[in-house]
């Protein structure tokens, strides 16, 4: 009898623990859906929203450059933070407080200063969301079901920026451009609703951090040192940083810069076209999020990075060469191919790299600082070449950054394809009924 109750306890407790880990994985997926309205929030729009009111390109890009080097400087803090702290619902639930606030802080007055105060107060609070949502799923899932996990909630993340970007685009239209951020706000509510419907109990806060069960980390060394030193020790993470370094230093100003060329050539309505540029690019990236999962789990990680690469010359190309109305569909769907691959791609591959470390969320970090260095300065790069050169010939060279990214790519394949093979070798042993 008594071995009938300690079955009938430890069964109840392994049900209660699975139904936990399935609310969990539920909770992440509702949590990256509204996020995704919540980060990008403004944005998007933000281009369109400050040409509107006197702005030049030049200006704008500065603008949005101060916000990306403030993210850019606070992700390994950020990330060692997360690697440190059993309160991962916590930071998301404050980054998004405090991204709502400054949103608003962007209908108040539109001066120099309160927009690049609000701009790197919603850079700084992005830094420390990405990776606490990373962190919470390496938890839940742990290893082995990142990459499938990670794949769900990116293809969720790219659906709520598409939602979010239509409901805009239509607020926008309907109601002008500050019903956007009353929209942002909403999303940030709801965001942090879903963050608290994941249970605590279901985050392994060890494995949070690329440890296994049981494995102690060593908590002596921490930050920015750390995170670089992480970087350093790995060559194929050191040089996957500077290969997205140079692919965002092309990427980041695209999408911004392609709304402000066709809808300064009056070409477009502001709300619904920047809403249009978005809504393409997620509609795209929610498929290619799922079909990164597959090709990476069958063929590992170098093949999809390096067709995520391969994009961005030609969606520079394209938006020289046409800046239409309609050119937002070829443009866009490139975004989408570019960045949906990268989102799953990216952090699966730091996981498989410093598994066992207890470093993830620093190397997260540190990737994301030296990728950062190329989005932060990309707006200000393509905004005074458009104000110098012209819109067709900062498309042209922004693109052509990524000929370096394919460069490494390609000339480090050796190096990098054991490396990038972590999705496909957790697959293997999966089937195999191995340990991950």
């Amino acid at each position: 009898m008594a071995t009938r109750v300690l079955h009938h306890s430890a069964g109840s407790s392994a049900s209660a623990a699975d139904q936990g880990k399935k609310r969990a994985k539920g909770g992440l997926q509702a949590l990256n859906f509204f996020m995704a309205d919540m980060q990008a929030g403004i944005g998007p729009f933000l281009g369109v929203f400050l040409q509107q009111r006197g702005w030049q390109t030049g200006p704008i890009g500065t603008v949005m450059t101060l916000g990306g080097v403030a993210g850019m400087v606070m992700t390994v803090p950020a990330g060692a933070f997360i690697d440190h702290t059993d309160k991962k619902r916590w930071v998301v639930i404050i980054t998004g407080i405090c991204t709502v606030m400054a949103s608003f802080l962007l209908l108040w007055s539109q001066s120099f200063a309160v927009v690049a105060t609000s701009q790197v107060a919603t850079a700084i609070a992005g830094a420390a969301i990405g990776p606490a949502v990373t962190g919470m799923t390496l938890g839940v899932v742990g290893q082995k079901g990142f990459n499938a996990q990670n794949g769900r909630n990116q293809a969720w993340n790219h659906a709520g920026n598409m939602v979010g970007a239509g409901l805009s685009g239509w607020l926008g239209w309907t109601f002008g451009m500050p019903a956007i951020f009353f929209l942002a706000a909403a999303f940030g509510v709801l965001a942090i609703i879903c963050v608290l419907s994941i249970p605590e109990k279901a985050i392994d806060h060890k494995v949070a951090r690329g440890l296994d069960e049981g494995q102690e980390g060593d908590d002596g060394a921490g930050g920015q040192a750390e995170g670089f030193k992480t970087l350093l020790r790995n060559k194929p993470m050191l040089i996957l940083a500077t290969a997205l370094a140079c692919f965002h230093l092309g990427n980041g100003a695209m999408l911004p810069l392609y709304g402000m060329a066709v809808v300064g050539a009056g070409k477009g309505n502001a709300a619904m076209f920047t809403a249009t540029t978005v809504m393409v690019a997620q509609a795209v990236m929610i498929v290619a999020s799922l079909v990164a999962m597959k090709v990476a789990a069958g063929r590992g990680y170098w093949l999809v990075m390096l067709i995520s690469f391969a994009a961005l010359p030609l969606r520079g190309f394209l938006a020289g060469t046409f800046i239409e109305h309609w050119g937002v569909w070829p443009v866009q769907a490139l975004d989408g191919i570019g960045a949906g691959l990268q989102s799953v791609a990216v952090p699966g591959l730091v996981a498989c790299l410093l598994s066992g470390t207890g470093r993830v969320n620093v190397g997260q970090g540190a990737v994301m600082t030296v990728q950062g260095l190329g989005a932060s300065l990309s707006p200000a790069i393509g905004g005074w070449l458009a104000q110098i050169l012209g819109y067709h010939v900062a498309f042209y060279i922004l693109g052509s950054f990524a000929i370096a990214s394919l460069g490494l790519w390609i000339g480090f394949a050796k190096t990098l394809r054991p490396a990038c093979a972590g999705a496909q070798g957790e697959a293997a042993r999966g089937e195999k009924g191995e340990p991950a």
